[in-house]
């Protein structure tokens, strides 16, 4: 079954508008997930709201959403109130800036989203704003109310639709120099670098999104077929925590032969290199 579109409207270019959705690039759905169960009687668990002061269970019809305005006051908010409050961005995508797509940190992007025309009358205009972002090779910026919250995004061309990626505000992200603080540069030996750099060359690979597996979830469904067979969990060994390593040279020396890896061409241990000797003067120069 076709996944429903998150989100309807139009993009915008200007003057040139078309009719376009959204669907989610990603599912959250999670192949093993657990209820709660009462180990007693071992029925599901229901969640349900109590009132804070009584402690009574809260009918869904007096369930109201609250803006606390000073302690425990409260304003009531109904949600046809909320779905009344409409800004252009609640059904308007419309391009604001481009800008190369580079020069948006990746720590800003958030959750991709599939950007398709909605109906044959859209398509044309669509196809002709995506080829034209594609032949300049730029990324659009817009914003977009979604999920009750407006937030800036990112359009850019993405086979024959689009791709929008929704992104963090910055007062959200948290700056680089706050954790990194305390981490102060040093002098580095470039021969242990250098041998750093051939393990990489050693492991470069073409990206295969296929070759990860949920080996966790595989472990999870490992349990729960042989709990339903009546046998006993297999044994897990528990993975081995690596430990710091004493000595980089020779760690990163046998990374290096395990990767295949020559010593032809490595570098030698920075204390064991040879030192040069002076030339020695010749007689005849004396």
């Amino acid at each position: 079954m076709a996944p429903r579109p998150a989100w309807k409207g139009y993009l915008k270019l200007s003057l040139v508008s078309c009719a376009v959705e959204l669907t989610s690039a990603t599912s959250h759905s999670e192949k093993v997930s657990f209820r709660i169960i009462n180990r007693k009687t071992g029925n599901t668990v229901r969640r349900q709201y109590v009132d804070g002061v009584t402690g009574k269970p809260v009918g869904d019809d007096d369930e109201v959403k609250g803006y606390e305005v000073g302690d425990d006051e409260f304003l009531l908010i109904e949600d046809d109130e909320i779905e009344a409050v409409q800004i252009e961005s609640s059904h308007t995508l419309s391009i604001e800036h481009f800008v190369d797509r580079a020069a948006i940190p990746q720590i800003y992007f958030d959750t991709p989203y599939y950007v398709t025309p909605s109906d044959d009358v859209s398509e044309e205009a669509f196809a002709v704003v995506r080829e034209a972002m594609a032949r300049q090779k730029k990324a659009g910026l817009a914003r977009i109310v979604l999920y009750r919250r407006e937030r800036p995004v990112m359009i850019e061309p993405f086979g024959q639709g689009l791709l929008l990626t929704t992104l963090r505000y910055d007062k959200t992200v948290r700056k680089p120099e706050e954790v990194f603080e305390g981490m102060k540069p040093r002098k580095l030996d470039q021969e242990l670098v250098d041998l750093a750099t051939h393990i990489i060359d050693k492991k470069q690979a073409a990206f295969d999104p296929s070759d990860f597996d949920d080996r966790y979830e595989d472990a999870l469904l490992a349990l729960i077929r042989a709990k339903q067979k009546g046998r006993k969990p297999p044994i897990v060994q528990p993975a081995e925590r690596p430990a710091n390593v004493v000595n980089l040279f020779d760690a990163l020396k046998k990374s290096l032969a395990e990767e295949g890896g020559t010593s032809a061409g490595a570098p030698r241990h920075p204390r064991k290199a040879a030192k040069t000797k002076p030339a020695t003067k010749s007689r005849k120069s004396a």
